[in-house]
């Protein structure tokens, strides 16, 4: 960090920093440690926090978070907290604390064995006592023998682990990858799912949707010269921009209210909107009520037009609702952004309005998940921030995007490396097959011992076809479990 000391800077770890201090970040710098802005303008990435691609404009006054990104100005800054009080430390606790407060699966293989095995044990003894008693001694070792052999649990040491190996192997596959065995217990019971907004139902990235007036060239060529996430937008939607006749002169940017330039002659201003909106109300209007950035665009101090910039919907999300619903799941939409946005994405991928929480923060993510678990909920959560990781820890299946952040992949027990929607409904229905393709393999090699361990306690079976019997039902377990190799996605 760049420390203000007697008028001068001086470059100290961000360790030594203490409450009270006075640091400087520039642009493309990342914020310290939480603090107040003394001085200067900027606008800061706070996606950490909220999730949402579009930076929030701070002045003197205004609260900033320690590892958040300065993306453009210079900020003079007191810290207020630093190491394990700031935000992102919280974070952190949050999901340590999550994570170790869930409880760990029994396998479902091993309740099985604690009873089995024993019966199988008592039943061979009492096999050779009888015999010895009735038959003599031979026939009594045979029959003893028989029952150990038709009861070896080879079949059902297979079960489980084969299964999972094929099913865990063709999820990696599609990139669905599930990290440990008992996720798909969790899979089984969850009937509930909450999505992040941007990154998880949206694109992630901001994009012109619709532009109200002849502007859009004009507004290109003074944001070629920004790297604001709005710009690089407009700077996307028109390639023509770029062409010699188009280059903007005379640049300014003013933090908190846009950026001008001349253009062809033409002094042709770009950010907020300022006075009355003759003519161009309605398209305002429009692009606020739909969660969108109504950015205008004067040219000569003359307001020309209005370019809606938003974050753009996936194209698969509304389809990937739809499915989560034929899995039976009833679905959320959570996001840091604005009430407009948030129900505007909500009611483009059918996620009732009254399903939808704006406005959170990584705090309150987790507290909407104990919430909804409170009410005797098994929830799901689906994310890729920082953000969101605490979230992912505390819901009981959590499902990160691939393209997110590694805090949140790591939190996360599913990880969706293609980015799409759709195949956190791919991976439920996955890890549900393997599943059922677990209790199918024990319940017909625990159906196989129950036939014939009495067959073999009365004399009737020779160890040689026990022995084959007890192949067959090994070869039928794993054969049982290839036929996940089938498993198609819907995505």
């Amino acid at each position: 960090a760049s420390l203000l000391r007697g008028g001068s800077e001086v470059r100290v770890p961000i360790s030594q920093l203490q409450v009270g201090d006075v640091f400087v970040v520039r642009p493309g710098e990342k914020i310290a440690t939480d603090g107040i802005v003394l001085a200067g303008a900027s606008a800061v990435d706070e996606s950490m926090l909220t999730g949402e691609s579009v930076p929030v404009e701070v002045k003197e006054g205004d609260k900033v978070t320690g590892a958040t990104l300065n993306t453009s100005g210079r900020l003079e800054v007191r810290a207020t907290q630093v190491g394990s009080d700031t935000t992102l430390a919280h974070i952190a606790k949050l999901v340590t604390a999550a994570q170790s407060g869930k409880a760990p699966v029994q396998k479902l293989v091993d309740r099985i064995a604690q009873v089995f095995v024993p019966i199988v044990i008592a039943v061979s003894a009492l096999t050779l006592v009888v015999h010895l008693f009735f038959g003599g001694l031979a026939p009594a070792f045979v029959a003893a023998v028989a029952v150990l052999i038709i009861a070896c649990p080879c079949a059902m040491g297979l079960a489980t682990p084969t299964a999972i190996l094929v099913g865990t192997g063709r999820g990696a596959q599609l990139g669905l990858l599930i990290k440990g065995p008992e996720i798909l217990e969790s899979t089984k019971r969850v009937d509930t799912i909450v999505m992040d907004k941007t990154g998880t139902v949206t694109e992630g990235t901001m994009s012109v949707a619709a532009v109200h007036g002849p502007v859009l060239e004009a507004a290109a060529a003074v944001e070629a010269g920004s790297e604001h996430p709005i710009a690089k937008a407009i700077v996307a939607a028109c390639p023509e921009a770029a062409r010699p006749g188009h280059v903007a002169q005379d640049f300014t940017s003013r933090a908190g209210t846009g950026v001008e330039a001349t253009v062809n002659g033409q002094r042709v201003r770009v950010g907020r909107a300022e006075g009355t909106l003759d003519g161009f109300q309605q398209a305002f209007s429009a692009t606020e009520a739909a969660g969108g950035t109504a950015v205008a665009v004067y040219i000569d101090d003359k307001l020309t037009g209005i370019i809606d910039v938003r974050d753009r919907v996936k194209d698969t999300s509304a389809d990937a609702v739809a499915q989560l619903r034929e899995l039976g799941l009833d679905p959320y939409l959570l996001t840091g952004d604005n009430a407009g946005a948030a129900q505007a994405v909500a009611s483009a991928v059918g996620i009732d309005a009254s399903q939808v929480a704006a406005g959170v923060l990584p705090q309150d993510k987790v507290d909407f998940i104990k919430h909804l678990q409170a009410l005797g909920r098994n929830v799901a959560m689906v994310g890729d921030g920082i953000n969101d990781a605490a979230a992912l820890a505390q819901a009981d299946l959590g499902l990160a995007m691939g393209a997110g952040t590694d805090v949140a992949i790591e939190a996360s027990d599913i990880t969706l490396m293609n980015n799409d929607l759709r195949s956190a409904g791919d991976a439920i229905r996955l890890s549900r097959r393997t599943l059922r393709t677990i209790k199918g393999n024990l319940f017909w090699a625990f159906a196989y011992n129950v036939v014939l361990i009495p067959v073999a306690a009365i004399g009737l079976l020779n160890p040689l076809f026990a022995g084959l019997a007890m192949a067959l039902s090994s070869v039928f377990v794993v054969s049982n479990s290839l036929r996940l190799r089938g498993f198609r996605p819907r995505s």
